[in-house]
């Protein structure tokens, strides 16, 4: 885990933070395979991260998941990404077949390694799956992973008893697990976006 005091300080983004967007394809607008999702509002803030990231000429990398028998199997219309992340021209594009970025090719650590960079921003679909686990990575591997809980969205999920949870209740889940051990500065958007085009670092508010 990631030195505690980084999580109590104001939050700060680094000049050369990378914005890893993660999965967000056409596949995951399939309501019937997927079932119900929360945060309408994921896509605004996604393009709001990359709109700063690409105005202030940081880094982003584009992630895209290949899963054949899915909404998601290449050479399928779902496999391609949402028009607004199709149009970005990012500095690295990984294809994956797992939960993790780092287990994509190109490899993420080691471009990250190469650049030098400390801090990676997460973002993109599905929160408790893919950014969640890619999260994990990150802090794991020592990197300053900022993870605006706003700029994504979960599915309902049934687990082994049958209990089916919104999606909103795990991806508050989340957000408690990577906050709490310290895996992650969870935040919201809004302190993401001021702070990378001010530059000045921002006390998180919730309200």
């Amino acid at each position: 885990m990631t030195n505690t005091s980084a999580f109590d300080a104001p939050l700060t983004i680094d000049t050369d933070a990378v914005l890893v967007v993660i999965d967000v394809q056409k596949g995951f607008e399939d309501a019937a395979f997927w079932g119900g999702r929360d945060n309408p509002g994921a896509e605004q803030r996604i393009g709001e991260l990359i709109d700063v990231w690409r105005a202030t000429g940081r880094p982003i990398v584009v992630v895209q998941h290949a899963s054949p028998g899915s909404p998601l199997e290449p050479g399928t219309p779902g496999y391609e990404l949402k028009d607004f992340v199709a149009a970005v021209e990012p500095a690295l594009h990984i294809t994956k077949t797992v939960n993790s970025a780092f287990y994509g090719t190109p490899d993420l650590h080691a471009w990250l390694q190469e650049r030098g960079a400390r801090q990676v921003v997460v973002t993109g679909i599905i929160t408790n799956v893919c950014n969640e686990t890619t999260a994990r990575m990150a802090g794991n591997l020592g990197y300053d992973t900022v993870f605006p809980i706003d700029a994504m969205h979960a599915f309902d999920m049934t687990g082994p008893d049958g209990v089916t949870l919104p999606a909103a209740e795990l991806a508050r889940a989340t957000a408690t697990v990577l906050h709490a051990m310290r895996f992650a500065k969870v935040v919201p958007t809004a302190a993401v976006t001021t702070t990378a085009k001010t530059g000045a670092p921002a006390d998180i508010s919730w309200s």
